[in-house]
Order: C-alpha cells, then structure tokens, then sequence
C-alpha cells in the first residue's frame, strides 16, 4: 500500500520546485518612463548637469552681449545664431555628462541586462536630455530676453526651438552612446556630433532668423519642413541601430 502510494506521489509533474521560464517583460512604454524617471530623479538630487549646462549657457551669453555691442536690428539678426550655439555647446556637454555617468558607474550593464528592447534604453535617455535641454532653454531665454531687448516668447519661435532641440537630442544620444565607450570621449562626441547636426542646427538658425526679422511664411517653410524630416528620419535610424551600437 505504502509502495502504491509512493509511486503515485512520485508519477505526479513536479511543477511547483521547477523556476518559472516566463520573465516578465514590461511594456515599452513603461520601461521608457522608468528610465527617464531615474535619470530625473537621479539628476535633482545632485543637479550636477542641469547646474553645469546653465553656467556655461549664461556664460556665453553675457560673452556675445558684451562682445556684440550692436543696434536693435542688427541683435535682432544674430539673435538665432547666438541662441543655437549656446543651445548646441551646452546639450553636448549634456549628452557627454549624461552618458559617461552611465558608462563610469555601471549602470549601463544592468540596463542591457534588464529584460526590455535596447531600443526602450535609447528612447528613454534620448527624452531625459531632451528635457535637460528644455529646462536650459527655458532659463536661458528670458535671460536673452532682458540682455538682448528682444522677445523670444512667441509660440511659433518656441515651436522651431522644440523641434530643433528634438533633432539634437535624437542624434547625439545615438553618437554618445558611441563615443561612451572610448577614453576620449569628451573630445570625440563633439567630433562626431556636429558634423551630423549641421542640419538640424543650420535649419534652426534659418528659421528662427526668419521669424524674428519677419519673412515670409514661404522662406520658413523650407527650413521647417527640413527640421521635421530630419527628426523623423534620424529617430528611425537610432531606432534600428540602436542595439548594434551598445553591443559593440
């Protein structure tokens, strides 16, 4: 009887000491905000980056408004230009901080471990520089304003700078990735970074001049249509090669 029992016991599936294959896979919309949320609770703990970004930002602006001691119209003229090169040089040092802190302290490990797509990883540090930017952008604006004697709050202006500063972040998040790896990163990411985003930078110049000096819609509708394509088309290729970048 003991033996039947046995048997019986025995015959029966053990289920319940196997681990369980199923992992559970976020989806990736969560995962994305996961990792922006940690970079942005990371980053006001410290406010390492967004504090460097600012200096450097402020610095250059009182650099050109001492430097270019010029009349109304022609301020109003360079104003694009010395908007997108501060906007430029302190997203680089941005893009650069941001992923070498990744690289320095291991995190970039357990994000390739994590069970998501490694294109959740792109996305998600592509929007936390974004909104770095963004938030330099809205301190740095009024100060350029009070500067400069020039009003930048316009919704159409403040739409190209959007679509301008989404462009720079798509692409240099996909060449900081790349530059992370190497020991001369700080040198190498601006090598990389500027060359690929003459476009969206030369666009932006010509249509936030364009809107300041009041062209016509015709002359702002080529370098916005260039602005859109290029953030479209460079989001898709980060998006496909994003998992080859971070293998090597």
């Amino acid at each position: 009887m003991m033996d039947k029992k046995t048997a019986t016991i025995d015959s029966r599936p053990q289920t319940m000491n196997r681990p369980s294959s199923i992992v559970h896979r976020p989806s990736f919309v969560k995962a994305t905000l996961a990792i922006v949320q940690k970079d942005l609770s990371a980053e006001f703990r410290s406010f390492e980056l967004i504090s460097a970004m600012l200096v450097f930002s402020l610095l250059v602006i009182i650099i050109f408004n001492f430097a270019l001691e010029l009349d109304i119209k022609v301020r109003e003229s360079v104003t694009s230009g010395v908007l997108w090169t501060t906007f430029a040089f302190a997203g680089t040092l941005g893009l650069n901080r941001s992923m070498s802190v990744e690289k320095d302290r291991g995190c970039m490990d357990g994000l390739l471990l994590a069970p998501v797509d490694r294109s959740v990883i792109y996305f998600g540090k592509a929007i936390s520089n974004l909104i770095f930017m963004l938030i330099v952008e809205v301190i740095v604006l009024p100060v350029y304003s009070m500067l400069y004697n020039v009003n930048l709050f316009r919704l159409d202006l403040l739409g190209v700078i959007l679509l301008g500063s989404i462009g720079y972040a798509a692409v240099g998040t996909l060449l900081s990735t790349m530059s992370a790896q190497t020991r001369t990163r700080e040198v190498l990411l601006p090598i990389l970074l500027f060359p690929v985003a003459m476009p969206v930078l030369l666009a932006s110049v010509k249509a936030c001049n364009g809107l300041l000096t009041g062209a016509e819609f015709s002359e702002v509708l080529t370098p916005l249509n260039l602005l859109i394509v290029y953030d479209v088309i460079f989001i898709a290729i980060a998006f496909m090669v994003f998992d080859f970048v971070v293998e090597e």
